[in-house]
């Protein structure tokens, strides 16, 4: 069975939104990050940069929750096959780790970022219910997890984005986002 490491209030919780989404049985492997359970050489086998999440998924070991992200889609979830459908896929995860993450969560980013990012997302969303058109997709999972620690850990005014504000509602009434993301809180 797939294991999956992270501590609380960790970006394992994007992974677990994922894997409930799709189904994929896992067993979740929760590190005392305060007792330096993740500098122990049990883990650091996993990962040596000591950081969570991380999976192990038979003998493969992986961490970062992007690249587990785009793994999983590839493997257990729904990843299209042409290479160009797939690079845009990795680009909205990407974008959502480090460019999103970075504009919003980042407060000396925050005033400059926001509106360049919230924007487009909701252009975007007036057009379509989410990132890649009309299905919900691992995209979805990397950016809704950003946008939905907002309401939760920051209260910013997203008024002027009203299709964000409803896609982050509709995210966080899935099932799987509140056994994951809203459950860690």
């Amino acid at each position: 069975m797939l294991k999956l490491y992270g501590g609380a209030f960790s970006r394992a919780s994007i992974v677990k939104w994922y894997l409930e989404e799709i189904g994929v049985p896992y067993e979740f492997v929760m590190l005392d990050m305060q007792a330096g359970a993740h500098l122990q050489p049990d883990f650091l086998a996993i990962n040596p940069i000591g950081k969570v999440p991380a999976i192990v998924d038979g003998d493969f070991k992986l961490w970062e929750s992007g690249a587990i992200l785009v793994y999983l889609a590839q493997k257990y979830g729904k990843m299209p096959a042409s290479p160009e459908e797939q690079a845009v896929i990795i680009q909205w995860v990407l974008f959502g780790n480090a460019t999103l993450a970075q504009g919003i969560f980042v407060e000396a980013n925050r005033a400059k970022e926001l509106p360049k990012l919230m924007k487009p997302l909701n252009d975007i969303f007036e057009r379509q219910p989410f990132l890649l058109g009309n299905e919900f997709s691992v995209a979805d999972v990397a950016v809704g997890s950003i946008l939905g620690y907002i309401p939760m850990m920051l209260k910013l005014d997203l008024s002027e984005y009203p299709a964000v504000v409803d896609y982050i509602k509709r995210m966080g009434e899935r099932p799987a986002f509140q056994k994951s993301i809203a459950a860690r809180g």
